[in-house]
Parts: structure tokens; C-alpha cells; sequence
């Protein structure tokens, strides 16, 4: 019998295949982790987003109720100051919810719907202010300030 060379061992260290095949799973699994913690992050992300929009829509509705909501009213009509020397001005405020057209008597400026308005004037006399509201179906609502003149 031939003893003929003897088969080497092959260590298994140098196998490329054994490395390549590693360093690919490696970075696979690397890859897999972060697209998961990614993900992960954005779920939270639109969870806060979700109960931030929340939170804003529960404020907007407050608000939206404080300023008269769905009711038509008067919120708000003053003088300040009520009592004025004749050189002297007033600031007239109002303040109204769901109206279609308001109207001031007597007329001394422009007046509009608005949750918030102001604005200066300068009567020669006490005069009484009549503040008139009225909505789509033509109701009506009035209030009076009185600025005094000294």
C-alpha cells in the first residue's frame, strides 16, 4: 500500500467563508437593531405628537367656550375711563360672539364682529353708547355704557 501524502487538516480559522458569512450576520444583526430602535423612537415620537394635538384640541375647545362658544352674546362692552374732561378720550371695548353685523349709536367709528375690540373717542358731551349684535337669523342684542363728560 501507497501511503501517498497525508490529507492536512484544515483549520477552521482559515476558512474565508466562515468569516465572511460572520461579519455578514454581524452586520445584519447591527443593521436590524438600529432600523428597530429607530422605529421604536418614531412610535414614541407620534404618541407624544398624538397627545400633544390632544391636549391643544381640549385647550382650543376651553377657549372657544370662554369666548362665548356657540352661544350669541355681549361678551364684553365698557368705557374706560367712564368719566373724561372735554379734551380728554375714552377707549370704548367690545367683545361679541357669533354675530353677523354690529352696529354703534351714535356712530363714531367703524365697529365689526370681534372677540376683542378697542378703540378711542372723544365725545363734547355725556353721551350714551347703545352697542347692537345681531346673528344669521336676524336676532338682536344690545348694550349701553355711558362716558361722562365733565
Amino acid at each position: 500500500m501507497y501511503a501517498g501524502p497525508e490529507k492536512e487538516k484544515r483549520s477552521i480559522f482559515r476558512n474565508p467563508l466562515l468569516y465572511t458569512s460572520t461579519a455578514l450576520l454581524i452586520a445584519l444583526l447591527y443593521v436590524s437593531w438600529v432600523f428597530y430602535t429607530r422605529w421604536q423612537e418614531n412610535q414614541e415620537y407620534e404618541q407624544k405628537v398624538a397627545a400633544m394635538e390632544e391636549k391643544k384640541r381640549q385647550e382650543d375647545e376651553r377657549v372657544a367656550e370662554l369666548m362665548g362658544g356657540s352661544r350669541f352674546e355681549i361678551l364684553n362692552f365698557y368705557a374706560t375711563p367712564s368719566f373724561i374732561r372735554e379734551d380728554q378720550s375714552a377707549t370704548l371695548c367690545y367683545s361679541v360672539s357669533n354675530a353677523k353685523k354690529v352696529r354703534l349709536d351714535p356712530p363714531d367709528a367703524n365697529v365689526w364682529p370681534s372677540l376683542s375690540r378697542c378703540f378711542h373717542l372723544s365725545p363734547k358731551k355725556t353721551t350714551t353708547y347703545t352697542l347692537t349684535i345681531e346673528d344669521a337669523e336676524g336676532h338682536t342684542k344690545s348694550a349701553t355704557v355711558k362716558v361722562t363728560v365733565e
